[in-house]
Formats: C-alpha cells, structure tokens, sequence
C-alpha cells in the first residue's frame, strides 16, 4: 500500500499543525512531498524536523491567491512532471461571535482560504493530473466535524466546510473519467496549536463552556496516509476521524 518515492504529494498549509504531521508522515513512507503554505521559515524547519529531509521541498504560496497557486503548480510541473496527491490543508478559523457581530472581512477571509484556495488547488491539479502520464492521481480534502454540525457563533467557518463537502463530492464525479479520485477527512478536535483553547472550555449549545477531549495529531496523519495510500481504482469518499470522547455524537 505504501508509495514509491517516486509519488508526488503536495500539502498546502504545511508549515504547522494538520498540514505539517500529515506531510511528515507522507515522507517517512517514501513520498516525495511538496510543503506549501505563506512563510518559507517555516516550511523549511518542517522539512527539517523529518528523519529524511531530502525528500521535501518548499514551495512559498497563498492558496487565496490565483496566481500564486498556477505558479505553485508550474513549479511543481517543471521539477516533477507530475503531482500524485493534493492534501487541500489550508485553513483558517473565525472568532467564535454572534452572526450579526460578524465582520464581512472575517466571513470573506475565511471563505478565500477555506473554500477558494481549496477549489483553486484542486483545479489546478485536474489541470495537471489530466495531462501527466500516467494520469490521475488523488485529492485529499481537509473537511471538519463542523462539516456535519456546527459550534456556536461559527456561521463563516461551518458554512466553508459544508461548501467543501459539495466541493468534493463533485470533483469526486468530475474527476471520474479521468482517474482522479477525490475524498475528504472530517476532523474533531485534533490536538495542534490552533486548538489548544479546546482544553480549556469552549462554549456549548447548551450555553455552558466545557472542556474538551482532544486526540494526537499523529492519528490524523495516520488516516491521510491510509486514503493517500490506495490505489486509484479505490476511494474513501470520507471518513471522519475525532477524539472519542469530543461532544460530536448527541451535540446541541
């Protein structure tokens, strides 16, 4: 199941967090793995902390913006020739606030980045993974468990990922007749920076403010590496991977 070191990953979002666990873990069964994301510092010290450092590259891009992307994908097109997986990671989070208190700038923010940088990832790589030969290849979207329910005062957030789960159901259609196999991982409270406040207390449907489990993020990793890991001929569509004792199930 595991990849030659000739496959070709890119991870957006790679420089911390999700991104940067499951491109590690990518690396250390034989991909050859493309770190993308907005500081080359730490990309690099990404790169660095893998046993096999010679098997990561670091490309600077801004998922939100289109340009940035097609010279994200022209580079990996020039060095590689092909691009076998895209692990649409990047993602950003919105102040828990009241929807009528909601900024039009941290809706628009998170909307660029979650959805748009995602769809302009994706089709950049149907450009690239219909014409490389052999064609195909997968992509690997990052959904949430706010995919199915949301958290209070997170309407920006949970409407992007809804918008991910269309997105991949239709790229997985598309993609179809041209051996490009499209899935996405629904995560819950995996334990990175960005959520470390869950630890703490966040706020409930119920109006309380509880402390939540969390789970590594090495779990994570292992289930990319499982999706990433197939042959082409089979997909897991989605697959959601929490922390067992999160207020997922029975939530609100």
């Amino acid at each position: 199941m595991h990849p030659p070191a000739s496959r070709i990953a890119l991870v957006t979002g790679a420089g911390s967090g999700i991104g940067q666990a499951c491109a590690l873990a990518l690396m250390a069964v034989g991909w050859t793995v493309v770190f993308s994301g907005r500081s080359a510092d730490k990309l690099q010290a990404a790169i660095n902390a893998s046993p096999t450092p010679e098997r990561g590259v670091a490309i600077v891009a801004d998922v939100t913006d289109e340009a940035s992307v097609d010279a994200l994908f022209a580079q990996i097109q020039q060095r590689f020739g092909r691009l076998d997986l895209l692990f649409n990671n990047a993602g950003v989070f919105t102040a828990g606030v009241p929807l009528d208190d909601l900024p039009v700038a941290a809706w628009r923010a998170a909307v660029d980045t979650n959805l748009t940088g995602a769809f302009l990832c994706t089709r950049a790589a149907f450009r690239l993974m219909k014409a490389q030969q052999p064609r195909g290849g997968r992509i690997v979207n990052n959904g949430s468990i706010s995919a199915h329910v949301p958290r209070p005062n997170s309407a920006a957030y949970t409407a992007t990922k809804h918008a991910m789960t269309g997105l991949t159901k239709s790229c997985a259609l598309d993609g179809r007749a041209f051996d490009i196999a499209v899935g996405q991982i629904d995560i819950g409270n995996a334990a990175t920076d960005m959520t470390t406040a869950m630890a703490a207390g966040m706020p409930q449907a119920d109006g309380s403010v509880r402390a939540e489990a969390r789970m590594h993020v090495r779990h994570v990793a292992d289930a990319v590496v499982q999706m990433a890991g197939l042959p082409l001929e089979a997909n897991v569509l989605f697959m959601t991977v929490m922390a067992t004792g999160m207020p997922f199930v029975g939530r609100g």
